[in-house]
């Protein structure tokens, strides 16, 4: 057996949690492999909308076990309040014994959140565009070899740990200015605390590799978007981990060629959250009716996102990076009612038009080159079989399975998790 990998192939929200979620009954184990709280995977059926932080997305299926591994950073906050949200809703995945922990995943303290907030008000006009919730200074204290983890909270010196810790972060921010009152906060952690040690801890990098000896199926679920890592993203406006299929193995203990199908996904258009390029980014009523239409707000923050056309270089750059075996095209039913959509296919860039991820589109400007494509205007959020897809839409498929070069075996025309055609 072999773990398959589920990521986004854009800046991130292109619908991952509703497609684990579908795709959950088929896997034995579901394991989240990086980012943290900053994530929002939403999902909806019978009626209701469910939006995820930390937990994997296949919570929701009775027989799959959700791991949270260990490259993930964990608010004990966050998940505490999101287990509690999920008990209300009559789920209780900790009762039920469907949610274990890595040991080796890290925490993030109140103090991390401070420094989050410090540091990109201190960058004013070139602020990257954060959550707040701390992610980048905790990934900064995992590589600087001084944070704690989730093991940590059963060791008698937690404490100490944890005050040594802490005190490093009141240095730094006595450089910003004057610190803030966090005793509230700190009070809830320590609460948090307790309530993480009633979630089974495990070894991330062996209770995988358990699930693969035992013959037992593994899906990988990933966050943020391949554009927003760390390494190969729009740096420096990225997130602070691994979000490529290679994070998959960091993120749970996995060999490379433990990996199996690499399922990618996108959305028919773009969008982006925060700031940074955005090539295709579209300032018109355009742009503002396909963040109407496609509800384009993030689950996590609220906050806007930026709307614009497929890019097809930064897709086809997300693909290799990740070796995608298979697509996901997400909110196809957005784009009904347009009479023409476009496809970004290269970029005019110092010069020259390319049709590949140049080292840098930030400080020097990618305009979009653009192929007209016809629309389609039927509603398609009723569609239940692949017959029903109409036409135009079809073309559009297989316009960008010929720009990839990867077919799309999945297309989702709604939020619910009946939306979902398999091609």
């Amino acid at each position: 057996m072999a773990v398959d990998v589920l990521l986004g192939l854009q800046w991130g929200d292109e619908g991952k949690g509703k497609i684990v979620d579908v795709l959950s009954p088929k896997y034995d184990l579901i394991a989240r492999f990086q980012g943290g709280p900053n994530a929002g995977h939403t999902l909806e059926f019978d009626n209701q909308k469910y939006v995820l932080n930390t937990i994997p997305s296949g919570i929701f299926n009775d027989k799959t076990m959700n791991l949270i591994g260990n490259g993930v950073v964990i608010d004990p906050i966050i998940l505490k309040r999101e287990l509690d949200n999920l008990k209300k809703s009559g789920f209780d995945p900790v009762a039920d014994g469907k949610l274990v922990i890595g040991r080796k995943a890290h925490l993030i303290l109140p103090t991390h959140q401070l420094l989050d907030a410090a540091s990109e008000s201190k960058m004013g006009e070139g602020k990257i565009g954060s959550t707040l919730k701390g992610i980048g200074p905790t990934y900064m204290d995992k590589t600087g070899r001084n944070g704690l983890r989730v093991g940590d909270t059963l060791l008698v010196d937690f404490k100490e740990k944890y005050d040594r810790l802490v005190n490093k972060h009141k240095s730094i921010l006595s450089h910003y200015g004057e610190i803030p009152d966090f005793s509230e906060k700190e009070q809830a952690f320590f609460e948090a605390i307790e309530y993480l040690k009633s979630i089974p801890q495990v070894d991330s990098e062996h209770f995988v590799n358990q699930y693969l000896r035992e013959g037992k199926s593994v899906l990988a679920e990933g966050a943020q978007g391949a554009m927003l890592d760390v390494d190969f993203g729009s740096y420096p406006f990225v997130t602070s981990s691994n979000t490529t299929a290679a994070g998959a193995c960091t993120g749970l203990g996995v060999a490379p060629n433990k990996i199996g199908a690499v399922i990618g996904i996108f959305k028919a258009y773009c969008t982006r959250v925060g700031g940074g390029p955005f090539p295709t980014e579209l300032f018109d009523e355009t742009g503002e009716e396909l963040r109407k239409i496609g509800h384009e707000f993030g689950a996590t923050t609220g906050r806007a996102r930026r709307t614009g056309w497929i890019d097809l270089p930064a897709l086809k750059y997300a693909i290799m990076l990740n070796g995608v075996t298979e697509l996901v095209m997400t909110k196809a039913d957005v784009l009904s009612g347009f009479e023409k959509i476009y496809a970004c296919t290269h970029y005019q860039y110092n010069g020259e038009k390319i049709d590949y991820m140049p080292y840098d589109i930030c400080s020097v400007e990618a305009k979009p080159v653009y192929e007209e494509i016809a629309g389609w205007n039927e509603d398609l959020t009723g569609i239940k079989t692949i017959g029903e897809i109409p036409e135009k839409l079809n073309a559009y498929v297989k316009y960008l399975e010929e720009q990839v070069g990867v077919p799309v075996r999945y297309l989702s025309v709604g939020p619910d998790r009946v939306q979902t055609l398999t091609l």
